[in-house]
């Protein structure tokens, strides 16, 4: 059995600890209001054994608050009284410097928390240690200056969670849909160098690619590009290899007719668009942004995005070249093709590819080939969100963050350069849980619940007030988000919808669970669910008139977050079955991963509770290995068109690098109870020998998860 120790690091749980730290503070009290040695040793055990039943690593935090409660229980209450004082006393020495130690167990690479907190970063390498070391730095100066006291303490109690606090001292937002057609048709500035217009296509992608480098290391959430930006500079290649072909034969002394040329000179921009891609393809994936990780990018594909004619059938050339090259995948250091976490794609489903006979039905078909083998592309339905959204089809930015719709001084719809300013979560089986299931207590406490969340979500708008454009100027001066000027600040930019600000939610199942005694699938308590959703957008809606700020419900990707919050349930309320009896909490308004429903019941289900988290909302299902059964994908892909905004299909694509095993690998629990991947075929545990690639939060993940995400990961069923 483990602990995870105050700096983050992994050790062995040793029983006599407690017993010592138990005597120390019995021997300051009287001989009369002492324990007796065999009640010492009772109470060690009860705290092992309660350690053991979590299934789980527990902190030393938690293991202290269990033999503070083991001693109240006996009654010994000199004894508590002494051992509370040990710990604060403690605590003041450890705050005077609260990030030595977890900087130094990082540099080891012995911060067992810190390792598993992002499934895209590998934390042996140098610039991710020297990104999670400023962090710390960042954690600590917001917790002790930048925050409310009441703000930190919701947080650390897992009651909010205040998104991304190691980059709040830095004025960064979170993510934003890049502007590219600006950047690429006037022209942009990178790393103090002008760059002009391109003059073809694998140019432009060249740029896309540093661009999309330079804006990750300004902000710290995920960003979208797209493929209709790209595609204009496809004929530009195409004029320019017909003046290119006609003067090689005229050097040469050849007739060729212009059919012949045109030909020619088609050969030579497919070819063109086959690098161009490629340089996206690879240079995302290589890319190492500030932050020691290939930038979390979003690639749009929607072919409604360009008029009708040659335009929409260059994108759709290089879309068709981007799902090919996807389906591909990249090789490892074993030189064996891999699923890579980046680019994230999203294709839209529209009349012309969703059904067959359609104009673009083979790059449909296409698209399903490369999710049933690479997790991606995700799909979008044009029908569904254009009702849900004004008229309007966009993508997300980054995995799952959608804007509110906004339009320009000139009456039309804007959504390219703009962003999100951040995220604060707020935990609603803890709602649930503190009400004792008191419905009008539950109600209370939410709102309670909801204005620390404004105040917290009002830190992140302040602390972006007053930036000015030349912290990151090519988000803020050279287009990608705005040409402001030098020096200008960035606040018109908070306000009237141009960007939003996010509520973020998580354990809705859960929560309706401990209120309703069912989950929020069953008809009888749907209506609760609903009802919470409803409160959620009533108060952004309340706080968006006071304001002029536009707030909007997020239907937060838990990633790590989702062990943090389910270890403090377990903390401030105990094993509760059904609520806090796993290491994780669903994420959103999902189903649970456990809960046995077919994938067409959950996507219907759940097209309901997208409407009700506009500002943020990806659902999905769980499949087998479907590469020989592209039709029922392909069936699945046409009911999200008909019945779902926004879902992904979630397979499985991974390799062991010992025995050459391409199967699914799959967790299983070690001896000392802690979950581990292991590969069926030879045995594996080691996990630098493994490429497994998993859906976790929107994005895929490729470095592994935290025991609570991996045991959510080990719990789902199939919905195909």
């Amino acid at each position: 059995m483990k602990i995870i120790k105050r700096s983050g690091t992994e050790a062995a749980f040793d029983m006599s600890k407690i017993v010592g730290a138990v005597e120390k503070a019995n021997m300051e009290v009287v001989e009369t209001e002492r324990l007796t040695q065999e009640q010492i040793r009772e109470i060690a055990k009860k705290v092992t054994i309660t350690c053991s039943s979590m299934n789980r690593a527990c902190n030393v935090e938690e293991i202290q608050d269990m033999v503070e409660n083991e001693i109240m229980e006996t009654q010994a209450f000199e004894v508590a009284r002494k051992y509370i004082t040990y710990r604060y006393k403690r605590a003041l020495v450890r705050k005077a410097n609260s990030t030595d130690k977890q900087i130094l167990s990082l540099i080891e690479c012995n911060n067992e928390e810190v390792k598993q907190e992002n499934s895209n970063k590998n934390p042996v390498v140098n610039s991710v240690q020297r990104d999670y070391m400023a962090g710390e730095v960042s954690k600590d100066i917001t917790k002790r200056f930048l925050l409310p006291d009441h703000i930190v303490k919701a947080h650390e109690e897992g009651i909010i969670h205040f998104h991304d606090s190691d980059y709040f001292a830095q004025h960064m937002h979170n993510c934003c849909l890049v502007n590219l057609e600006d950047m690429l048709q006037n022209g942009t500035v990178i790393s103090e160098t002008m760059i002009d217009r391109p003059k073809s296509f694998s140019t432009a992608c060249n740029i896309a690619t540093q661009s999309i480098a330079q804006i990750a290391s300004s902000q710290y959430g995920g960003q979208s590009i797209t493929l209709s930006h790209l595609a204009p500079f496809v004929d530009v290649s195409r004029r320019k290899y017909l003046k290119m072909v006609q003067e090689e034969y005229e050097e040469a002394g050849l007739s060729i007719d212009e059919e012949q040329i045109a030909k020619i000179a088609e050969l030579r921009v497919r070819e063109e668009i086959k690098r161009g891609v490629q340089m996206i393809q690879y240079q995302v994936i290589t890319l190492m942004t500030t932050n020691g990780q290939a930038p979390f990018v979003t690639v749009f594909m929607y072919l409604d995005e360009v008029p009708e004619g040659r335009l929409r059938d260059d994108l759709a050339m290089v879309i068709e070249e981007m799902l090919r090259q996807r389906i591909l995948g990249v090789k490892n250091e074993k030189g064996v093709y891999i699923t890579p976490a980046f680019p994230k794609l999203i294709y839209v489903l529209e009349e012309d590819n969703v059904r067959e006979g359609a104009k673009y039905w083979e790059l449909t078909r296409l698209a399903a080939a490369c999710t049933a083998k690479r997790m991606v592309p995700d799909f979008i339905s044009e029908k569904v969100m254009k009702r849900l959204k004004d008229g309007n089809c966009y993508p997300c930015m980054g995995c799952r963050s959608f804007l509110t719709v906004y339009h320009d001084e000139e009456g039309r719809p804007k959504f390219y350069g703009r962003f999100n300013q951040g995220v604060v979560t707020l935990n609603l089986v803890d709602v649930a849980c503190s009400s004792d299931g008191d419905m009008d207590r539950f109600w209370e406490i939410l709102d309670e619940r909801l204005s620390l969340c404004y105040e917290a979500l009002m830190c992140r708008h302040e602390r972006l007030k007053g930036t000015p454009s030349d912290v990151a100027p090519i988000l803020w001066q050279y287009g990608a988000l705005a040409r402001l000027k030098k020096g200008e600040t960035i606040d018109r930019l908070l306000y009237d919808g141009y960007s939003t600000i996010s509520l973020g939610y998580a354990g809705l199942c859960e929560c309706t669970r401990y209120m309703t005694g069912h989950s929020h699938t069953n008809p009888e308590s749907t209506p609760f669910a609903v009802e919470v959703m409803k409160r959620l957008n009533d108060a952004c809606a309340k706080w968006a008139k006071q304001t002029r700020i536009a707030f909007s419900i997020y239907g937060t990707p838990l990633e790590s977050t989702t062990y943090k919050f389910a270890k403090c349930l377990q903390k401030r309320f105990g094993i509760i079955e059904g609520v806090t009896d796993r290491n994780y909490i669903t994420n959103s308004y999902h189903v649970h991963v456990a809960e046995k429903i077919n994938a067409f019941d959950k996507l219907s289900f759940e097209a309901g509770f997208q409407e009700l988290s506009p500002g943020g909302a990806v659902s999905y299902v769980e499949v087998p290995n479907m590469q020989g059964n592209l039709d029922a994908v392909l069936s699945v892909m046409q009911y999200i068109y008909d019945n779902i905004m926004y879902a992904e299909l979630n397979t499985k694509s991974d390799y062991c690098q010992k025995c050459g095993y391409d199967g699914e690998i799959r967790i299983e629990e070690s001896a000392d109870g802690k979950l581990v991947w292991r590969c069926p075929s030879c045995g594996n545990t080691d996990e630098t020998t493994m490429n497994v690639a998993r859906r976790t939060c929107g994005y895929i993940g490729t470095q592994f998860w935290n025991q609570g995400r991996t045991q959510e990961i080990r719990e789902r069923v199939l919905h195909l």
